[in-house]
Order: C-alpha cells, then sequence, then structure tokens
C-alpha cells in the first residue's frame, strides 16, 4: 500500500527489529509491517484466541464473540479509520489483531486469579503478557526467541493506551531488550487500534448481551446515544419490524463513532501542526480519539455496560468460577511442575521470581475449555455456569 499522510509510520524508515534480518528472497515482497502481520496471524497465540473468552467464558452458543472474532472486528474498524486518515494499514491491522493475545484463559477474571497468584513475584498484566508472549514465548524461529516483530509494533502494542510510567515486570524486560521510549506517545497506527477496540467492544457486547438475553432492548435504549441511533435507523426502515434491525442499530453506532474519530483526529493532527511520525509521539496528548460529545456518550454507555452486562449476576457467577480454575490450576502446577505439558516442566527456573512466572506462561496461554479439562483431571470438579 501506499503512505499517504506525512505523520504514517512507513515500514522504509522502521526503526528495525531486535535480531537484523534479509529482506526479500523465498520470503516474498512484503514490507516489515506486512511480514508482522503475517507472523501475529500465523502465531500459536493468536490461533488460541479462537477459545478465549471476550464477554462469556466458554459459550455453548456458536454466535458469541471470542478473543479472536473480537481481535477480527478490531483490525476491520482500525484499517478503515486509518485509511481513511491516510496511516499504514499493515501496521494497524497487525496491532488490531495482536493487541489482546497476552489475556489469559477466562479473560479479565482469569487475569485477576493470575494477578493474585503471582502478587509476590511481580503480579501479572494482560497488556505486558502479549509483549512476552511475542518476544519470548511463542518462538517458531530457530535463530531467536519470540516473532522478532518490529520495533514499531511492539512499541504500538507496549503503549497504544499512551506513555505507561510504572510499567509491569513483563514489559519492563521487553523495553530492556528493545527499549520502546515508554515515556512517549505511540503512532497514530497505535493510537488508532486502541479506539478500534473500544468501537468494536463497546457496540458487539451490546449485540453478545441482546442475544444472551442478558440484557433487554427497552433496557438499552434508556442509554441515550443508542436511542438516538435508534431513533436514526427506525426513521431509515419505518416498514420493517424492530427484531430485524437490531444488526442496523449495531452497525449504525459502530459507524457514527468510526466518523467521529476520523473528524475529530483530523482536527487534532491540523491543530497540533503534525508534521511528521516523530510530532506524534511528541504531541503530549492522544490524536486519535472521540469528540467531546461522544467521549461523554461513550463513557455513559461504558457505566450501563458495566453495571448491567459485565457486572449481571450471572457474569459474577462464572467470573467467581474461573478465579477458582486459574487459582487451582497454579497451585496445582505449583505443587508438580511435571503436570505441565511435555517441554514446560523441563524448561521450568529454580529460582524465583522466574519460576512462578513460568508457571504463570504455560496458564496464561490455555484456551478456556483447555483449562477446564486440566482443572478437573488435576484438581476435581467445578460447578460452570449454565452456558448461553
Amino acid at each position: 500500500m501506499s503512505v499517504c499522510a506525512p505523520w504514517a509510520s512507513d515500514p522504509a524508515r522502521s526503526r528495525g527489529r531486535l535480531h537484523p534480518e534479509q529482506k526479500g528472497g523465498e520470503r516474498g515482497p512484503r514490507d516489515d509491517f506486512q511480514r508482522d502481520r503475517d507472523r501475529i496471524i500465523h502465531s500459536i497465540s493468536f490461533r488460541r484466541l479462537r477459545h478465549k473468552t471476550q464477554v462469556f467464558m466458554a459459550p455453548d452458543g456458536d454466535h458469541f464473540r471470542v478473543r479472536l472474532t473480537h481481535s477480527l472486528e478490531v483490525a476491520q474498524i482500525g484499517r478503515t479509520i486509518a485509511r481513511a486518515l491516510g496511516l499504514n494499514e499493515d501496521l494497524t491491522e497487525a496491532l488490531c489483531l495482536a493487541h489482546d493475545i497476552g489475556h489469559p484463559p477466562f479473560g479479565h477474571a482469569g487475569e485477576d486469579a493470575l494477578r493474585e497468584a503471582l502478587a509476590a513475584h511481580g503480579g501479572f498484566d494482560h497488556n505486558g503478557q502479549t509483549l512476552r508472549a511475542l518476544t519470548h514465548i511463542d518462538s517458531p524461529y530457530p535463530r531467536w526467541r519470540g516473532l522478532n516483530l518490529s520495533w514499531e509494533t511492539l512499541e504500538g502494542l507496549a503503549k497504544h493506551n499512551g506513555p505507561v510510567a510504572d510499567p509491569q515486570w513483563a514489559l519492563r524486560a521487553a523495553d530492556a531488550a528493545f527499549p520502546l521510549d515508554l515515556d512517549h506517545w505511540p503512532s497514530l497506527e497505535a493510537q488508532v487500534a486502541a479506539i478500534a477496540d473500544d468501537i468494536a467492544y463497546d457496540n458487539h457486547d451490546i449485540d453478545d448481551g441482546l442475544r444472551a438475553g442478558l440484557l433487554g432492548f427497552d433496557q438499552i435504549l434508556a442509554v441515550p446515544v443508542i436511542a438516538r441511533g435508534w431513533d436514526r435507523v427506525r426513521a431509515q426502515f419505518r416498514d420493517y419490524p424492530p427484531a430485524l434491525l437490531v444488526g442496523e442499530l449495531i452497525r449504525s453506532q459502530i459507524g457514527a463513532m468510526v466518523n467521529d474519530v476520523i473528524a475529530e483526529t483530523r482536527a487534532r493532527v491540523a491543530a497540533a501542526g503534525v508534521a511528521g511520525v516523530e510530532d506524534v509521539r511528541a504531541a503530549g496528548g492522544c490524536l486519535a480519539g472521540f469528540s467531546d460529545a461522544m467521549r461523554q456518550d461513550e463513557r455513559e454507555l461504558k457505566r450501563f455496560m458495566y453495571a448491567n452486562l459485565y457486572h449481571h449476576p450471572a457474569q459474577l457467577d462464572a467470573a467467581a468460577a474461573a478465579r477458582r480454575i486459574i487459582a487451582g490450576l497454579f497451585a496445582a502446577y505449583d505443587a508438580d511442575p511435571a503436570r505441565m505439558a511435555p517441554g514446560w516442566a523441563d524448561r521450568l527456573p529454580a529460582e524465583e521470581p522466574q519460576r512462578s512466572r513460568h508457571i504463570a506462561d504455560f496458564i496464561s496461554g490455555m484456551t478456556d475449555r483447555y483449562a477446564i479439562a486440566r482443572y478437573r483431571e488435576l484438581v476435581g470438579p467445578v460447578d460452570l455456569p449454565d452456558g448461553f
């Protein structure tokens, strides 16, 4: 693709990779950001996302989102915004696809359990674990550990939510190996990936919540931004029954947010006098984001979702079960590391904190169903909420 905007990341000017590689040859005429995207797609870590929780734990229904489908949807939204702004679509897509790789099974509930298990050893953070998975754990190449991604991709994953003043140990290790300028803002591609993530789950979680019966249609219409979107949809499709228009409502909401981000980002870039990529990093604030009005609407929507979906009694029961599973697995492997999969026990460090972090690496890579099966094998029965 051709890079249009002067503030777009240019693979020809990449800061390179930790381990230099020969370009071209039998691997084809791809640039650095295309290679990064492809390495992520072909990684084991990415494949595992198909059985990791997005909102619902190990859902029975085929139509609910999981981490993999969510990441694909984020990538679609991210590429749309990047193209409109003249940014590098391949880098944006790579960041969108990889942003959730560090999530353990059962989403935030699993993360809470691992954080508690590692409390004496530096804790656990899914963002830092993403960097650890891609630079340390997932190692398909014979000459180095990790995927050897470009600096720009690692930088974007490390700080897509902004500068990091107090990095957790996994992120500190990645930064020590390949300094990522953690005190600066990241590229616009990384900022777009972050806002695309918000847009995707803000709207798709409504869809899944309605499908699961945990949210009611009248209930969501109490949220002003949704009510306004519904009025637009009904005005356009007056002769159609409401049940057929839920998908149109979700699409309309996504479109309104995407258009808002594009317009607001253009205005911020112009106001900041940005002339190049380094101006983005030195801007002192986020350049890609919602307008003030949309940001207020989006925050109100998030408050509604936490109160009515994420903290729904059925979800809290599932989260409690998930924490028991992860805590039980950590205790079982800590007591007898030989129970880990072949290869993992052989590589177990003898000293702390490396020993406990290694066990957490193994658990964090599990899918929901693998973790449930191992818990039942090693610990015992676990009561799980009925599937949705």
